[in-house]
C-alpha cells in the first residue's frame, strides 16, 4: 500500500473540506453584513464567482480576495437582480393564493398554467446566477438567456431540480452542518452542469452573445 499517496489524497480532501467551509462562512457573514436582504444576493454571486474559478481549474487563487472583489463589484447589480427575482416570486405567490382561494370555477382553471409558469421560473433560477458570473451582460439578457439555456437543456434542468431538492432535504435533517456546508454545496452542484450547458450552447451557436 502506497502510504505517501494515501496521505497526499487525505490532505487534498481535508484542504477542500476547509476551503468549502471557509467559502460558506464568507457567504453567511457577508449576507449578514448587508443586513441579509441587501447582502444575500451579492454574497451569493460572490460565492458562485469563487466556484466558477474552481470549475475553470483555478483552485489556488485567494478565496477571500476573489469573493470580496466580486461582492464589491456586483453589489448594486446583483441586488437589482435580486429585487427582480423577489418581485416575480411575490407576484406568483399572490396569484397562487388568489387562484387557490377563488370560489369561481373558471378562475380555478388558471391553476395549471400558473403552475407551469412557476415551474419555468424556478428552473430559470438555476441558470440566472451562473450566467451572471460567467458572462458580462445586461440583466435583461441574463434573465432572457437563462430561459433559453433552461429550454435547451431539459435533462440538466431536471438533474438540477432533483439534485438541489435532495441536498436541501438532507441538510434539513442536520441544521448545524448548514453553517459550514449549505450554500457552497448548492453552488458546486449547480455551477458544473450550468457551465457545461453554456459550453454546449457556445459550440452550437453564438446565442448567448448575440441575443
Amino acid at each position: 500500500m502506497d502510504t505517501s499517496g494515501f496521505i497526499e489524497s487525505l490532505n487534498k480532501l481535508l484542504e477542500w473540506i476547509s476551503r468549502l467551509a471557509f467559502l460558506n462562512l464568507l457567504w453567511i457573514s457577508f449576507s449578514l453584513l448587508g443586513i441579509i436582504f441587501f447582502g444575500f444576493f451579492p454574497a451569493t454571486v460572490a460565492m458562485f464567482a469563487v466556484v466558477r474559478k474552481w470549475m475553470l481549474g483555478n483552485d489556488e487563487m485567494s478565496i477571500f480576495k476573489t469573493f470580496w472583489t466580486a461582492y464589491k463589484r456586483d453589489f448594486l447589480k446583483s441586488n437589482i437582480l435580486g429585487v427582480i427575482i423577489l418581485a416575480i416570486g411575490l407576484i406568483l405567490y399572490i396569484d397562487f393564493q388568489f387562484v387557490l382561494n377563488a370560489s369561481n370555477s373558471f378562475v380555478s382553471i388558471l391553476y395549471v398554467p400558473l403552475f407551469i409558469i412557476t415551474f419555468i421560473f424556478i428552473s430559470m433560477l438555476f441558470y440566472i446566477i451562473p450566467i451572471f458570473v460567467h458572462y458580462d451582460m445586461k440583466l435583461s439578457k441574463v434573465i432572457k438567456n437563462s430561459f433559453f439555456v433552461m429550454i435547451m437543456n431539459p435533462l440538466s434542468t431536471f438533474y438540477l431540480l432533483i439534485g438541489s431538492f435532495g441536498i436541501v432535504f438532507v441538510l434539513s435533517y442536520a441544521p448545524p452542518i448548514c453553517i459550514l456546508y449549505s450554500g457552497n454545496l448548492l453552488a458546486l452542484f449547480i455551477m458544473k452542469p450550468a457551465t457545461n450547458a453554456f459550453e454546449k450552447i457556445n459550440q452550437k451557436s453564438k446565442l448567448l452573445v448575440n441575443l
